[in-house]
């Protein structure tokens, strides 16, 4: 496929004479503002829902040998932390990527969170699954945030049409490396050492011919 770039630069803003939310107004949410996010000085609500969640833990699973420390044979996959839903500190935004990853050679260990749960370090790979009320928070404004952050890898699931689209870093803009279907296999970058049915992410047996 022909890359395609994404450019940042557009920023969004307050409507005058209202006050920016904060990320201790998000804290002080009910749960730690969990299920919330901090874009561009405003409080905003994951949408969630079955095949979200289908495709979260499904994800999960699929990147699940990368969560090794490593050693041994160089081949095997390892070397990665993986979380959901954690909060992630990319000022002047809070974001809580869907599934988020972090280069243990970045990261060693994942740090005891203070009372905030924040953590202050870009990942190193983020997926995001598209909610129908919120595309665009996935495909425009935290796309934006995170090239801005330089977050080398950036996937968006699309439940909607059953797609995966692959996004590396580039200083001009994200690069769309891959799209694909629910019908295929797919080696992914930076996952690309395992083979992935991307059917799996929206309910297909992962051995399934």
């Amino acid at each position: 496929m022909t890359p395609s770039c994404y450019a940042g630069g557009v920023s969004t803003a307050p409507t005058k004479g209202t006050r920016s939310a904060t990320e201790a107004d998000l804290l002080a949410l009910p749960d730690g503002g969990r299920g919330w996010e901090l874009i561009d000085g405003a409080l905003t609500e994951k949408e969630t829902g079955a095949r979200h969640g289908q495709a979260q833990v499904s994800l999960v699973q699929l990147v699940g040998p990368f969560r090794r420390r490593g050693g041994g044979d160089d081949d095997t996959p390892h070397g990665w932390h993986i979380l959901t839903e954690q909060l992630v500190r990319l000022v002047p935004h809070t974001v809580r990527p869907d599934v988020a990853g972090w280069r243990r050679k970045r990261l060693p260990e994942l740090p005891s969170l203070g009372d905030d749960g924040v953590l202050d370090l870009r990942p190193d790979w983020v997926c995001e699954i598209i909610s129908p009320k919120h595309a665009a928070d996935d495909l425009v404004r935290k796309r934006r945030i995170y090239w801005q952050h330089e977050v080398p890898h950036y996937w968006i699931v699309d439940p909607r049409d059953e797609t995966l689209t692959v996004h590396r870093w580039n200083a001009a803009g994200y690069i769309g490396v891959l799209v694909a279907q629910r019908e295929e296999r797919v080696r992914a970058e930076p996952f690309e050492a395992v083979e992935m049915r991307v059917g799996a992410l929206f309910g297909d047996d992962e051995d399934a011919t």
